[in-house]
């Protein structure tokens, strides 16, 4: 099984995405990333683009990012706001 991290989506008064997952894809502001179990600490501003969710059970969610936002990625937990 993949190792996972905590990942929450939420943009103000609503959450998106809040649970574990193994993979995050970002549209970051100086191209696409992709965020991983483990990954080193960062942070990133985002532009219009979608976010690609691969959850804990293998489940596949994307999410639109209209205005852009970003993204915290610290002790195994990336948050998004946007």
């Amino acid at each position: 099984m993949a190792k996972t991290f905590h990942l929450t989506v939420a943009k103000i008064g609503e959450n998106l995405f809040d649970g574990e997952a193994t993979s995050v894809t970002l549209p970051g502001s100086e191209g696409r990333f992709q965020v991983l179990a483990s990954h080193e600490a960062m942070v990133s501003s985002l532009v219009k683009g979608t976010i690609s969710i691969t959850g804990a059970d293998d489940a596949k969610q994307e999410i639109e990012i209209e205005d852009g936002g970003v993204a915290e990625i610290s002790n195994n937990q990336a948050t998004i706001l946007l």
